[in-house]
């Protein structure tokens, strides 16, 4: 099934740029850094709205054809939808080891099901139940095996942000497949982009005016900057693509994206050297049993 090859390679790819994020933003301000990452996915993106309006693309996968006024505000709500878990997630990856973020982002596909079930109607099978359950599992194993390094939970700030980031993330999964009923990938991809990149100007902006020098930070360019828009651009092709095939399964693409949790582990615990890698490993696998069982529920 193409719809799967591409998720995987979505996956892959998330964890490269999840990696690429946690570099970039070490001794640097989150609102230029994540700035600079809309700003560089948009100029990836725009020629191809340029192209497409010149007569250079006419058709195929990198055409973008033109938008009414509604669907325009479809993709600037898909932006705000984005942006948000964007926000949230970078401001608490600046803060936490990427061995603890990225298993808690892997909740998402847990919090796509629960909104397909209150949202659409859906009911879950039992291999969907038992997924969620070893999902919810893994969470509190997470929560008691990261006290040895002061992350307590309930009272830490920074959890709540990653928590909140996978929220939105995956109410931005369940908009995406009403919006790939009627959209080309292309589009929203070129479209959302662009408006990500004028909203996060805007909030540069008002944040270099109103915010004193100290507060904002100084800023270190590094190459691993634009990596994160080239990575996350390729990512997410794939996943539009993969939710434009026929047949595709938005549950099961969710749940195969969040396997970018493995590479991102990989990364923190053999390059960052990030501590308490074992028993995070535990919570690893059993995330990747959780979502196996989402695979078998929802095939």
């Amino acid at each position: 099934m193409m719809w799967l090859a591409l998720a995987f390679l979505s996956a892959a790819l998330l964890g490269c740029y999840d990696f690429f994020k946690k570099v970039s933003l070490k001794d640097n301000p989150v609102i230029t850094v994540l700035f600079l990452n809309t700003l560089f996915s948009a100029l990836l993106f725009a020629p191809f709205i340029l192209l497409s309006r010149g007569g250079a693309i006419t058709e195929g996968a990198l055409f973008v054809p033109e938008l009414s006024v509604e669907e325009h505000l479809l993709l600037l709500l898909k932006a705000v939808i984005v942006l948000s878990s964007w926000l949230y997630g970078y401001i608490g990856l600046k803060q936490l080891p990427i061995t603890i973020v990225a298993p808690i982002q892997s909740m998402r596909p847990v919090l796509v099901l629960i909104g397909a079930v209150l949202l659409f109607g859906e009911v879950l099978n039992v291999y969907q139940w038992i997924g969620i359950v070893i999902a919810i599992i893994s969470v509190f194993y997470l929560s008691e095996s990261v006290q040895s390094e002061g992350i307590v939970f309930g009272k830490n700030p920074w959890v709540t942000f990653i928590a909140l980031s996978a929220i939105f993330g995956a109410a931005s999964a369940l908009y995406d497949k009403y919006l790939m009923r009627s959209f080309e990938p292309i589009a929203v991809q070129s479209w959302f982009n662009l408006y990500q990149c004028v909203l996060m100007a805007v909030l540069a902006f008002a944040l270099r005016i109103f915010a004193p020098e100290r507060r904002r930070g100084k800023f270190h360019w590094r190459w691993s900057i634009p990596m994160i828009s080239l990575f996350l651009a390729f990512a997410d092709f794939c996943y539009f693509s993969s939710l434009a095939q026929e047949g595709a399964l938005i549950a099961v693409v969710s749940m195969v994206r969040r396997g970018s949790v493995v590479v991102s582990f990989l990364f923190g615990a053999l390059l960052l050297r990030e501590k308490n890698i074992a028993a995070k490993a535990v919570d690893v696998v059993l995330i990747i049993i959780g979502l196996f069982f989402l695979y078998l529920g929802s095939r």
